[in-house]
């Protein structure tokens, strides 16, 4: 049973909420805090409590959260092990730029294959969805850079990826093949959040031109950036996959960034290094690996 209660534990860790995690276990509200209320009792500790963002881990939490997510870990690993297949719960850490564009028709292909599969999408920004993977509480990474390195993850290039400057088709950019940074010079600038990998090249890229970017507006959704740039607003600075679409309609433009030297970005899936994969998760990699 502490497994069970580990498991209830780590979700209100990760959702800040008694009732949502309990939505999310199929729990009635009552039944997740009395296996809270065992677990405390087990380890002698308060483990929870209330904030402004809802229920955090307390001292004693944060220092049983790691350990809790490696023994559930370890659970489901000696399942998949055991059975020879796979039949619990896939969960994949993804920036939102790849959940809404990249993965969907590859995770549909997936689906069709097993059906028994439960498939979680956590969006997230890079850094999340590293410590994520590392910390085991996803089995599988998406993300998009510079090849990424690391002594406990597996990255596997899955795709090169061409940036872009967005413009309207009658701005003056949309005439050109390829544009250095140094063309947005007094470009009113679109962009994503910040902690964006992309955004923050685009930005240091700038920077060592000696210009000062003008970023006029920001957005956490590449549809609203998308729609802003074709109300004229501004330019934006996008990966390919996100503006196939636009590009093919005409209704943007997309002008290749040309940088000379530097490295480029790609779509990358990361994993641990120490995990141990059944057939159905390796057969998830493949499915990546698949451009179509």
């Amino acid at each position: 049973m502490e497994l069970t209660y580990l498991r209830t534990f780590c979700e209100v860790a990760s959702l800040g909420s008694y009732t949502r995690a309990g939505e999310r276990l199929g729990y009635a509200q009552s039944t997740v805090t009395a296996q809270i209320a065992k677990l405390e009792e087990i380890y002698g500790a308060v483990l929870l409590e209330r904030s402004g963002r809802g229920m955090v881990p307390t001292f004693a939490g944060r220092n049983l959260l790691p350990y809790a997510r490696e023994m559930l870990a370890l659970r489901e690993e000696a399942r998949e092990i055991i059975s020879g297949g796979y039949k619990g719960q896939l969960t994949i850490g993804a920036i939102e730029t790849l959940a809404a564009y990249y993965l969907p028709h590859r995770l549909h292909r997936y689906r069709g294959r097993y059906p028994e599969i439960q498939l979680r999408v956590e969006p997230g920004s890079e850094a999340e969805i590293i410590a994520a993977v590392k910390g085991k509480s996803a089995d599988f990474g998406l993300i998009f850079d510079k090849p990424y390195e690391s002594e406990e993850l597996v990255s596997l290039p899955l795709r090169q990826e061409p940036m872009y400057i967005v413009v309207h088709p009658e701005h003056h950019l949309a005439k050109v093949d390829s544009a250095a940074p140094s063309a947005l010079a007094g470009e009113p600038l679109i962009l994503t959040e910040e902690g964006c990998t992309y955004r923050q090249y685009l930005l240091q890229a700038l920077k060592q031109a000696g210009m000062s970017p003008q970023v006029d507006m920001e957005f956490g959704n590449l549809e609203g950036i998308k729609q802003a740039v074709r109300h004229r607003w501004g330019t934006a600075f996008l990966p390919g996959y996100a503006i196939e679409e636009e590009r093919r309609s005409g209704v943007l433009r997309a002008v290749p960034l040309t940088n000379d030297g530097e490295e480029a970005f790609y779509i990358q899936l990361i994993y641990r290094k120490d995990r141990r994969l059944p057939a159905a998760l390796a057969d998830f990699i493949v499915h990546m690996q698949e451009q179509q």
